[in-house]
C-alpha cells in the first residue's frame, strides 16, 4: 500500500489557495478510465493525495497533468472522459469568450 504524501494548500504572497481533491473513482469516471487504473498510478506515485477517513482524495491537478503525460489516458479522457464535451463548451458568441479570434484575450476593462 502507497505512503501518503500530504498535500496543503502553498500560500503565496499572502493567499491561501484552494484545492481541488477527488475520490477514485470520481477521477476514473471523469478521465475515462478504470478505478484500477487511477489506483495503480496512486501506487507508482504519479498522483498526489491525501487519506481522508481511508479513502484516497487526489489532488485534481496531478490528475489533469498524469492524463497529459499518459497517451493511452489521454486519448480516453478525450473520448470518453471529459475531453469529450470540450466542443459543447466552447464559447460560441465573441462577445461573451475571453479569447478574441485572432487567440488574443479581450481587454474589458
Amino acid at each position: 500500500m502507497p505512503t501518503e504524501q500530504k498535500v496543503t494548500g502553498e500560500k503565496n504572497s499572502d493567499q491561501q489557495t484552494s484545492v481541488v481533491r477527488v475520490g477514485i473513482s470520481e477521477a476514473a469516471k471523469l478521465f475515462g478510465v478504470s478505478p484500477r487504473t487511477v489506483r495503480r498510478a496512486v501506487s507508482n506515485g504519479e498522483l498526489r493525495y491525501i487519506v481522508v477517513r481511508n479513502r484516497y482524495q487526489i489532488h485534481f491537478e496531478s490528475l489533469v497533468n498524469w492524463s497529459q503525460k499518459q497517451t493511452t489516458v489521454q486519448k480516453k479522457r478525450d473520448q470518453q472522459g471529459i475531453g469529450q464535451w470540450i466542443e459543447k463548451w466552447k464559447i460560441k458568441n465573441p462577445k461573451y469568450s475571453p479569447r478574441t479570434p485572432d487567440g488574443g484575450v479581450n481587454s474589458k476593462s
